[in-house]
């Protein structure tokens, strides 16, 4: 059982751990705080097991939920207890752990009075824990979690399958469009049609629409909808009796066991077409069942299925033949017409006056169908004043939780919630800490993840990669939107949408995981709480708020966020903020003005950033945080790194500004696995050459200015050193930025970087020829920007070896003199994106069976060339195109044949069987 801090059970699984290790052989001489702990850590694993078992429930009682939290908050208060205490006698927090302190300070500790003792601090605890215990069983919860009456909830999808069509708004052309691929009989096998997105967007109801608009061509058809427990058995049995069947056929259904069931039904539509709604899908194995009861009878049959689960929806369409269909919001004028025809029964007859806070209502509900009509719902029974729409506006979360009529929107938003993992509801919880709209970065999110202590090793994967799947987990499952996506099919970045978030930020409240102070969003004292603000994100913050801040006690903080600049003058000191794990000022300009004195103390900071924020100087504190992990200084005006730095050798993540020097002695930070913005001609020499002591390197990111001194061609030689002596290691990624100067030296790599996956170069400097090093044994790289002098076939030759490559961009300084023609023998087995950039024009043609796999095309195109050979770039022959970018270079030719060239593109992008989008640039302007 992984022991990670989470949003339910708090610091409860590490704190057992921590105490495991103080009862550790060297301290096992102090037998008096032994006997302390022992019953300490069996009291507490006891409590433990009981709030599992009682976090596993669906509605817990609500004296559960306070006895929760109240084991949850002691838990908490524990940990922090023993980490002040160990840090306190550990002289100023110097010892590399508490294992290693209770080695090296036993004589201390018995010279200390009882009064300072362990014993007295462990007996204040277990007085509380004796409380905790005696409240359980007064309140005898056991029986009560027992006894629980179930209650059966209405479906909130009943509303989505019986909507009447003259309420449903921007329905039309989706639904046209499926229905007229639902109806096709030229494909004779049986099709899957899924449809995936985010709760409330609709799906259910464009899966009900499109069943209305088709139904009439199907022998027999049947709707039917799923649970997030599925019972296999009688939904089986639903479509049976939902299909027509003859008299005497469902005879002693209610004995029959699954395998009967699918035999039934099988039989049943053995020789129909058929058309079957499988209605909000949560797993792959419940598919796989039910695709068994459904035949494959060459009838034109099809089923329709809706998910949330992105996984789910590609396991139900594994052949060419069906279809993958992305729900999207409703557009901006879509919502509106939704909007005010539900509050006002037309869409022109909303007041000029509440025009301007309809559109901030509705920029809250971001096109989802089911927020609109929850709000308007809410709003079509106030007034028709704009005092209580901007009342409506400003309270929108709590409204939503607060009226019972509303119960339908947090109920389909929490389905989703409730169907997470433990670990991955408390990761979804902590994106509270972000503003409204605000893109969030996965290895920002990633970093902070493992820093609070969310994230353990599973199965073989370091924390970094469980962390990740965790990210790209919320994402499959349609509870945050992924914003930019990479050549590799990852997103990088993710939002969550407004409603989210305002769920996300009540349960958080509730659980006191994380309190969000936002004074411009209308909030004017701090949110309801249990216990100490364990985690806070300062998004605004004025007068009347840090007064109120002030008066808390805030030494148990462990995370605290602050995004805007105006957060600094009113922020609390840090000297307040004892028990931080996470500081994050990233944005806040002005932080040379806020006191960052005894930055020392926050012995447990793992997470720190200041970029984005202006400072010039570092805190000479920051040397003694040894327990730092991630140091980011991105942005900021900070150019040298003081020498102490070297100090913090659990540094894993060194990120600092452009131009940076190397601190001399980086060597012994062993733990570096990412390293950005060091400039490397002005670093000294020595730092260089420590770069390859740094075995578990995994990216870095580096600079070198112009050519010139003899100094800069020792440091070149330093860094190839390094650089070979790192190919033996784990690095994966290499950015590396000039102007002026050369990166021949480069071309002696050696030996191959096997592990490397990215190489990038954003020079104006170019290789002559492909470099030695990038070979076809090179099975891991993925990525590859490179400067080259010309494009020639022997170079295509080179790279379209490598098996692995994904993402191929080539700036070129001078184009082919003639045609290059591509053809399938070049390779190119993987590649999806391929560029080519620079100062040089060029005409590529892609012939049948090149390039296999290429989604994303970006060429230049010399018309004066191109028009010799009959023009012909071979679009159609790209059989996964999806977008194309083309940069007409028309030195030379006529508007005319511009115009001409721009309408073959196209015509060729028409011809291609997976219609591709066109952009073309420099094409004339009144060329259509």
């Amino acid at each position: 059982m992984a022991h990670v801090v989470s949003a339910s059970l708090g610091a409860l699984g590490p704190l057992l751990v921590k105490l495991t290790g103080l009862l550790a052989d060297e301290y096992g001489r102090l037998k008096s705080v032994r006997r302390q702990i022992m019953p300490l850590r069996y009291e507490l694993a006891s409590m433990e097991a009981a709030v599992r078992k009682y976090s596993m429930l669906e509605d817990p009682d609500i004296q559960v939920k306070q006895w929760i939290s109240m084991v949850r908050e002691l838990a908490y208060d524990i940990e922090d207890c023993i980490d002040i205490f160990i840090y306190r006698i550990g002289n100023g927090g110097r010892q590399s752990g508490f294992k290693d302190f209770f080695c090296n300070t036993t004589r201390q500790l018995k010279a200390l009075g009882a009064r300072r003792g362990i014993a007295d601090q462990i007996d204040e605890l277990k007085a509380r824990i004796r409380h905790v215990k005696e409240l359980k069983n007064s309140y005898n919860l056991d029986a009560t979690t027992c006894s629980m009456s179930s209650h059966i909830a209405v479906d909130p999808r009943l509303c989505a399958i019986f909507a009447e069509e003259t309420n449903l708004v921007g329905i039309d052309g989706p639904r046209d469009d499926l229905a007229k691929w639902i109806v096709d009989e030229k494909v004779i096998h049986s099709r899957v049609l899924s449809i995936v997105g985010f709760g409330g967007l609709g799906k259910t109801t464009l899966a009900n629409e499109v069943y209305r608009k088709v139904q009439g061509h199907f022998d027999c058809r049947a709707f039917v909808s799923i649970s997030q427990k599925p019972n296999i058995r009688k939904i089986i049995n639903d479509l049976i009796y939902k299909l027509p069947h003859p008299d005497g056929f469902t005879n002693n259904s209610d004995i029959w066991d699954e395998i009967t069931s699918i035999a039934k039904l099988r039989e049943l539509l053995q020789d129909k077409r058929y058309l079957i709604i499988i209605d909000d899908l949560w797993c792959t194995q419940a598919w796989s069942t039910i695709k068994c009861a459904l035949p494959e009878n060459n009838c034109s049959s099809r089923i329709i299925a809706t998910t949330r689960i992105r996984d789910v929806a590609r396991s139900c369409c594994p052949s060419y033949y069906d279809c993958v269909y992305d729900m999207e919001a409703l557009s901006d004028l879509h919502s509106e017409i939704l909007f005010h025809k539900r509050i006002f029964g037309s869409e022109n007859c909303c007041p000029n006056t509440l025009k301007e806070v309809s559109d901030k209502i509705l920029k809250k509900c971001g096109g989802l169908p089911l927020a609109i009509i929850t709000i308007s719902s809410l709003l079509a029974n106030k007034p028709v004043v704009k005092v209580e729409w901007e009342k409506v506006n400003k309270s929108i979360g709590s409204t939503l939780e607060n009226n019972k009529s509303q119960e339908g929107m947090n109920s389909i938003l929490c389905l989703s919630y409730n169907d997470l993992s433990p670990n991955l509801k408390t990761c979804l919880l902590y994106l509270s800490v972000f503003p409204e709209d605000y893109t969030i970065d996965r290895d920002k999110l990633v970093r902070r993840w493992i820093a609070e202590g969310f994230i353990s090793e599973e199965c073989g994967q370091c924390q970094q990669e469980v962390a990740e799947n965790y990210f790209y987990e919320l994402i499959n499952k349609s509870l945050v939107q992924p914003v930019y996506i990479g050549y590799d099919g990852k997103a990088s970045t993710c939002r969550v949408h407004d409603m989210m978030l305002d769920i996300i930020i009540s349960k958080s409240v509730e659980d006191n995981f994380i309190i969000v102070v936002d004074g411009e969003g209308g909030q004017t004292c701090l949110p309801n709480h249990h216990g100490f603000i364990r985690r806070l994100s300062i998004q605004h913050i004025g007068r009347e708020l840090s007064y109120a801040l002030a008066c808390k006690d805030l030494r148990h903080v462990r995370s605290l966020t602050a995004t805007s600049s105006d957060c600094i003058k009113h922020l609390p000191s840090l000297v307040e903020f004892e028990a931080l794990r996470v500081l994050d000022f990233e944005d806040c300009e002005g932080l040379d003005e806020y006191d960052m004195h005894n930055m020392d103390k926050l012995f447990n900071l793992k997470y720190l950033s200041y970029r984005c924020t202006g400072i010039s100087k570092l805190p000479s504190g920051i040397v003694m945080l040894g327990e730092l992990e991630t140091l980011d200084l991105r942005d900021t005006c900070v150019q040298e790194l003081p020498s102490g730095i070297v100090q913090l050798i659990k540094l894993q993540h060194l990120l600092v500004a452009v131009g940076t020097k190397i601190p001399n002695g980086i060597g012994v930070m062993r733990n570096l696995r990412v390293i950005l913005g060091f400039n490397i001609t002005r670093s000294p020499v020595a730092a260089v050459e420590d770069l390859g002591d740094l075995t578990r390197l995994s990216e870095l990111d580096i600079y070198l200015d112009g050519g010139g001194p003899e100094e800069y061609k020792r440091l070149e030689q330093m860094l190839l050193s390094s650089l070979c002596k790192l190919s033996d290691g784990k690095l994966m990624s290499l950015r590396i930025t000039r102007y002026g100067g050369s990166l021949e030296f480069l071309d002696s790599w050696s030996p191959l970087p096997f592990s490397l996956q990215i190489f990038y170069m954003s020079s104006d400097c170019y290789f002559v020829n492909v470099p030695k090093w990038i070979a076809p044994t090179l099975n891991s790289l993925t990525y590859l920007d490179i400067n080259l002098t010309e494009l020639t076939e022997k170079g295509l030759l080179a790279v379209g070896e490598l098996p692995t490559l994904l993402c191929l961009e080539l700036w070129l300084k001078t184009g082919p003199k003639d045609r290059l023609i591509i053809v399938e023998d070049m390779g190119f087995p993987s590649l999806r994106e391929f560029s080519i950039s620079g100062e040089a024009e060029a005409y590529v043609t892609f012939m049948k069976g090149a390039m296999p796999r290429l989604e994303k095309l970006g060429i230049p195109c010399l018309v004066s060339v191109a028009t010799t050979y009959d023009f012909y770039i071979g679009i159609e022959h790209l059989t996964c195109l999806k977008q194309v970018i083309v940069v007409l270079g028309t030195d030379g030719c006529a508007p005319s044949e511009s115009k001409a060239a721009a309408a073959a593109i196209r015509n060729e992008a028409v011809v291609n069987l997976n219609h591709p989008t066109i952009t073309i640039f420099g094409e004339p302007r009144d060329s259509k």
